[in-house]
Parts: structure tokens; C-alpha cells; sequence
């Protein structure tokens, strides 16, 4: 009886053995070379992995990549080459990429914690054109920062600043005695940056984005450095300075034309531009994704050039959750589409439109079938009524990768006033997601904390706002410089806890929470730009403990509650912006405010 017992439990467990791996076939990354702590190069033996499984991958099988935890290191050299244009970064090309998944399905990605580091300028992970994937599990960082990272030694109004810098820093000095930073194949010469407390890793107060000139530098001794035309008084001695550029080449991670994406425990430490961005996507999960530092003892003051994440023209739903977002040099979060400006009216049913911003161009736009709006630029109105895309075709280009407009035709007659004269936008409907952006903790941080552009609902709940420097959250809009789709019709803001924003004064900083869409003749509005209905934003059950006095800004909205918050004050700055009321409401209707 017993023997009978043990021999019906071995075949069912061979069964489920079976089943198990019949869902997901498993593929160790050490069977295609790629071993973990031996430096060897990894980009060609990757792309040489995945050139192999997509061949013999069967259309529906759950695929897992598993790495063997460790280092990797990632180099330029063989690494795989695309023309990527990636929407709010430099549009320079081909990019090189470490790990490029492309036209996947059914992927996880399993780093079983491991690091991959990355040498030169490179472009970590892209996921392109693929559905139902999973990166798991792993930290991105690089060996050689593009941002170079000093500390103040001494400070004379006469003989200039003296700076020590940090020991991975690569420097030189030009022969026209510029201070310059390299690295593979980069080179810098930093004019700005942001300065942080020694001890805190925060901000240093009313600091905003310092420059400088590094002009006439001289070697005192080796690491040791003074610039006599640099000139700040603000910066005392033990501050530290994150020298850098306005270059954001590429992203950490690159997400396009994906449905159902979901990444979780992924630690981004470093890159050159933005921690993630995503663009055309439809579904992402973000939970436990971090830019962050490696822990107290982290010796470095930053994470990312930019953004920590960023959506552009996405849909379905966005949640992101859990994560972490340190010590960027901008936002944690901003959530866009883009508006493409009218120039010029063909006929009645059809515009030609443009991207406008440098670093937003060369990707789709719109489908046939997407649903449009119009915008009258000057006063952000909506002109007309909803219509739809028929056809969109590249104006100045071959083909959609690498143009800037586009010819538009439309299924319904366009109105009369719309010309390519006026100042006129075109925002695509369709291609706007719901959010929830939930548990997070934002801290130590350039700028702003979170940026929403979306008409449709979105949550910001139990969230730790901590001296992001400036605004804490930000709902924008914007036709005429970022071009930055568009209203909010939905919001809440419940739960969270913001602790001294607005150390520094940033664009959009007007407040702790600014309601703030770029309206240049804001007295010739109609309408109102966010919100449309009463209680359509809503900001409850807050906690603000502040040393200053701005809570709220709001400008054109329509229906805005704001109720059961507690304001906390105290004295750990000195009161300083320009603004001094608590609530500011400009061209504001339907409000509650106790």
C-alpha cells in the first residue's frame, strides 16, 4: 500500500513537472556564454541568445530569459545598432543597445537580481513591437556617469571656487584650459548643474539650476581644481555639485509600440537620460521599479539626467506603484501625449500637422480611425468638435521614423477658422491612458514630483512627496513650447504626504500643487482648459507640512474640490517665494475649497 502511494505521487508529480514547463520554457543565459563577473563583453553574446530563441520560439509559448545572478558588463563595441527616435530625448542615431527585445511575446526577462553595467554611451534595454512581456529582477547602472560629480572645498568671492572631484570621475583640461569629462568614446564640458546638501543628499536650498564657468581652470593637485570665474556664494564649503549637460541621448529603458508590459523589482541607478520612457504603448505595469541610489553608502549624489519615468502617447492604463524615485534631475513621473501644430490647411478635410519640440519627433502620431480635437493655442480653447482621422501619411519623409509632419485628412469637415497661420493644435484622443500612481515615495529630486496630461481618470493616492525642490505635483497642458497634451477631466489627488517641496523655484512651481496649463492670453479664454464638470479634480485628505506659504495653484478650471487637508507648518526653511497665499485661483468656477 505505502509502495503504491509513493509510486502514484512520482507520477503526479511528473506530471506536474511537465505541465509546468510545457506554460514556460525556461532558457539559461549560461548555456549561450553569457556567465556572470568575468567582464567579458556581453552585447553581441546577447543579441546572439535572442537571434537564436526567436527562431525556434513557437508563436504562444511563455518564454522566461533567466540570468545567473551576478555582474554583467555591456559595451559598445558589437553591440546592436538601431535607428530608434525616442519622444523627449536628443534625436541622434543609430543608438547602440545593450539588450534589444524586439517583436517578442510571451517574454520574461529574469536578472535573478543581477547587475548590468554599461560602458560608453549606450542605450540598456529597448522593448519594440511586442506584447504580454515581463523585465524582472535587475539593476542598470554605468561604470562611467556622464555627469560628473564634485565637492566644494573652498569659496572666495576673489580667487573663484576650488573643487574636489569625486574618484571615478574621468577629467582633462581642454587647451583652451575648459574643464572637460570623458569617457568611451564621450566627451563634456559641464556649464550646469545641481548642487546638493553633504549629509542630507537633498537639495541646497534656493539653488534651482546653478551655472558656471569653468574657464582659466588649473590643477592644483591631482583631483584638486580651482575655477577663479566661478563665482556663487551659495555654495559653502562640503556642498556637492552634480556638474552636467543638457544631453539626454537615451533612456534607461525604451518602451514602444508594446501591449501589456509589465516590470517589477527593477532598479535603475544611472542613465544618461530619462530612467524609462515609454512611448505608443498600451498597459504598463510599474511595481517596485526604482531610480534610485545604491543605499545610504552610496557615495554618488544622483541617479538620472532626466525624468525617472515618462509616457508619451500611451493608452489603456498606466499604474505605477511601489517605486521609488530619488535624486533625479527631473520629474518622477510625467504622463503626455504630444500636440502636432497645424501648418497649413490643405482643404477642408485635410491639415498638414508638426511636431515642434526638438526632442519630440520622428515616431507615429495617429492611426486611421483615432479620435482628434482641436486647440487654439493662444487661449488653450477647444475649437469645433471631436473628428477623426481618415488618413495620416509622413510629409517629409519616405517613410513615418525620422519625419516631423504630417499630411491629416479627416472624415469630417474641419472648421473654417482653423489655418496653419493662427496657431492652431491637433491632439490625438485615442492615444490617452488612466493612471494610478500609488505608493511611491519621490524625494531629493530637480524640478517637479509628478506631471499628469490625461482627460481620463486618474488617481494619485498614498504617496510620499519629499523636498522634491519644486512643485509636487504638477497638472500641465501645454501648445505653444513642450507641446505637451492635455487636459485632465479626471483626477484625484487623496492620501498623500508631502514634506517641503518648493526649495527651489522651477518652471510651473507656482505651488505645492499646481494646476498650471501655458495659457499665453488666459483674459481671451472661453472656456476652461481642466476639469469640464463639478468635482472633476479632487484633492482630499492630505497632510502638507511646508515652511512656506503657497498650497494650491489653479488656473482655468472647471470644478475643483479641494477639502479635508491638513496643513502643517514649520521652520526648517526661511519663507521666500513670490507667492503668499495659501490657495491661488485664477479663472477658476465650481470650486469648493474647506
Amino acid at each position: 500500500m505505502k509502495k503504491n502511494t509513493i509510486l502514484w505521487f512520482i507520477c503526479l508529480s511528473g506530471l506536474f513537472y511537465t505541465d509546468l514547463y510545457a506554460k514556460h520554457k525556461v532558457y539559461d543565459m549560461t548555456h549561450f556564454g553569457l556567465f556572470p563577473n568575468t567582464k567579458i563583453n556581453a552585447s553581441p553574446l546577447i543579441q546572439k541568445a535572442l537571434d537564436s530563441i526567436k527562431s525556434k520560439m513557437p508563436t504562444r509559448e511563455k518564454i522566461i530569459l533567466r540570468f545567473s545572478p551576478g555582474r554583467y558588463d555591456f559595451y559598445e563595441e558589437n553591440s546592436t545598432q538601431r535607428e530608434y527616435y525616442i519622444s523627449n530625448h536628443d534625436q541622434d542615431n543609430p543608438k547602440k543597445i545593450g539588450i534589444a527585445l524586439e517583436n517578442m511575446q510571451n517574454i520574461k526577462l529574469d536578472g535573478q537580481g543581477s547587475e548590468f553595467i554599461f560602458h560608453g554611451r549606450m542605450l540598456p534595454i529597448s522593448l519594440i513591437h511586442s506584447s504580454n512581456c515581463q523585465l524582472e529582477n535587475f539593476s542598470i547602472d554605468f561604470e562611467n556617469p556622464h555627469i560628473a560629480q564634485i565637492k566644494i572645498v573652498s569659496n572666495n568671492p576673489e580667487e573663484g571656487i576650488i573643487f574636489e572631484t569625486a574618484p571615478w570621475v574621468h577629467y582633462r583640461i581642454s587647451n583652451d584650459s575648459i574643464f572637460e569629462t570623458y569617457g568611451d568614446n564621450w566627451t563634456a564640458r559641464p556649464s550646469t548643474g545641481i548642487a546638493f546638501e553633504e549629509k542630507t543628499k537633498r537639495l541646497v536650498y534656493r539653488t534651482s539650476d546653478i551655472y558656471y564657468s569653468t574657464k582659466g581652470i588649473e590643477e592644483i593637485t591631482p583631483r584638486l581644481l580651482r575655477a577663479p570665474l566661478w563665482k556663487d556664494e551659495r555654495l559653502t564649503p562640503g556642498t556637492i555639485i552634480a556638474m552636467r549637460t543638457w544631453l539626454r541621448p537615451t533612456p534607461g529603458i525604451f518602451l514602444s509600440r508594446n501591449i501589456n508590459t509589465s516590470i517589477r523589482n527593477v532598479n535603475v541607478h544611472y542613465a544618461e537620460g530619462m530612467g524609462l520612457l515609454a512611448q505608443l504603448c498600451e498597459n504598463i505595469t510599474l511595481d517596485g521599479f526604482n531610480v534610485s541610489l545604491k543605499g545610504n553608502s552610496d557615495p554618488r549624489y544622483f541617479t538620472t539626467q532626466a525624468d525617472a519615468t515618462h509616457f508619451s502617447g500611451c493608452k489603456g492604463k498606466i499604474i505605477s506603484k511601489n517605486g521609488l524615485y530619488e535624486n533625479m534631475m527631473d520629474d518622477a513621473i510625467n504622463v503626455h501625449g504630444t500636440y502636432l501644430k497645424v501648418t497649413e490647411r490643405i482643404n477642408d478635410y485635410t491639415l498638414r500637422g508638426r511636431y515642434m519640440h526638438e526632442q519630440s519627433w520622428g515616431f507615429d502620431w495617429g492611426e486611421n480611425g483615432d479620435n482628434v480635437q482641436f486647440i487654439r493655442s493662444a487661449t488653450m480653447d477647444t475649437i469645433g468638435y471631436e473628428n477623426q482621422i481618415v488618413s495620416i501619411t509622413p510629409y517629409d519623409n519616405i517613410m513615418t521614423k525620422g519625419c516631423r509632419e504630417f499630411l491629416i485628412k479627416f472624415k469630417n469637415k474641419i472648421v473654417s477658422c482653423i489655418n496653419g497661420n493662427e496657431g492652431f493644435g491637433i491632439e490625438n484622443l485615442t492615444w490617452t491612458p488612466k493612471v494610478v500612481f500609488s505608493g511611491n515615495i519621490i524625494r531629493n529630486n530637480r524640478a517637479r514630483g509628478a506631471l499628469f496630461s490625461t482627460p481620463r481618470k486618474t488617481i494619485v493616492e498614498n504617496n510620499l512627496f519629499d523636498h522634491t525642490s519644486g512643485t509636487a505635483i504638477l497638472l500641465c497642458g501645454d501648445c505653444n513650447g513642450w507641446y505637451e497634451t492635455g487636459s485632465c477631466k479626471n483626477v484625484v489627488i487623496r492620501n498623500n504626504r508631502f514634506i517641503n517641496a518648493l526649495t527651489s523655484l522651477f518652471q510651473f512651481t507656482n505651488a505645492i500643487i499646481s494646476i498650471y496649463p501655458e495659457i499665453p492670453n488666459l483674459q481671451g479664454q472661453k472656456g476652461y482648459f481642466h476639469g469640464g464638470t463639478n468635482g472633476k479634480i479632487i484633492i482630499e485628505n492630505n497632510i502638507f507640512e511646508t515652511f512656506d506659504s503657497p498650497i494650491l495653484y489653479a488656473k482655468s478650471v472647471n470644478g475643483l474640490i479641494f477639502r479635508k487637508n491638513k496643513i502643517l507648518k514649520n521652520t526648517q526653511y526661511k519663507p521666500y517665494h513670490w507667492n503668499t497665499k495659501t490657495i491661488f485661483l485664477e479663472r477658476v468656477k465650481n470650486e469648493i475649497i474647506k
